[in-house]
């Protein structure tokens, strides 16, 4: 991989974590279409990386926060949220044990079925047919959610059910953000609020993957030949990132899911028909 290749990648990893459209899918099919090489997992999660420090950058206040209640949550052995004798508060500390929780699925479905997932990143048929899944589960809904549970609303229940939503994700082609969103809307989440745990519950994914993928970088001895792509890519996506998290979280003040559906439609057609024609 060149530096042009992994500057755009990058960004196209950037610009597609977060709206809901599929970057891991964007990242098989983009090269598969150019005829680029395959940029290969470890690239694939540092640049992952480069969207988790977008992250962080973007709500690291709420972070903090979310930090320090779930210390004391701990400390007062109180981790159900509620509030004791002493100024805890319940909201974020109630939070952070459900951003727990809710990682949990996709941590132990990624471990135990890693080499299924992977096998993926190499079947752009695979991803264009995601795809068509992803734009299926946006448009449901939107068509069904009742959206009107705020995040201070969000249970138990809740953060299992869209942490298997994006257990679903670890398969290139399913929107991560498109698949925890869309479950908050189903289960009555308003969408910027369904929206902003989706992105704090994609931190501790995001760490843990992009953690094991540079510890097998490092054992393979490929580092120094990867390494200036590596970087380029993992700040072009970091930018990118940060401003398309800005980005979403304005539109869905009051824009609708339908337009990433149709976008996740076209682009899954697309792609299945140039594989067709290609034989």
């Amino acid at each position: 991989m060149n530096i042009v290749q992994a500057l755009v990648l990058g960004i196209v990893q950037g610009a597609t974590e977060f709206v809901p459209i599929s970057s891991s899918g964007h990242l098989v099919l983009v090269p598969w279409l150019l005829n680029w090489p395959e940029p290969g997992l470890a690239f694939d999660t540092i640049v992952h990386w480069g969207t988790l420090v977008a992250v962080l950058a973007f709500f690291w206040r709420d972070f903090a926060a979310l930090a320090r209640a779930w210390a004391r949550s701990l400390m007062e052995r109180n981790p159900s949220g509620r509030a004791s004798g002493r100024s805890l508060d319940q909201t974020e500390a109630k939070l952070a044990w459900l951003i727990i929780v809710g990682t949990l699925p996709a941590a132990l479905i990624g471990y135990l079925w890693q080499d299924f997932f992977e096998s993926l990143f190499s079947s752009p048929s695979r991803v264009a047919t995601l795809l068509l899944v992803t734009g299926a589960f946006l448009a449901v809904s939107e068509r069904l959610g009742k959206r009107q549970r705020s995040l201070d609303d969000l249970n138990w229940l809740d953060s299992v059910l869209i942490g298997l939503a994006q257990s679903l994700a670890i398969a290139p082609g399913i929107s991560r953000s498109g698949a925890t969103i869309a479950m908050g809307l189903l289960r009555g989440v308003k969408r910027e609020a369904a929206a902003r745990f989706s992105f704090l519950l994609a931190t501790p994914i995001i760490f843990g993957a992009g953690l094991l993928q540079l510890l097998k970088l490092f054992q393979s001895g490929a580092v120094g030949a990867q390494l200036l792509p590596l970087v380029i890519g993992f700040l072009a996506a970091a930018i990118s990132g940060y401003l398309c998290i800005k980005f979403l979280l304005a539109y869905l003040q009051r824009g609708r899911l339908y337009v990433f559906a149709i976008y996740c439609w076209l682009a899954g057609i697309a792609s299945l028909t140039i594989f067709l024609m290609r034989g």
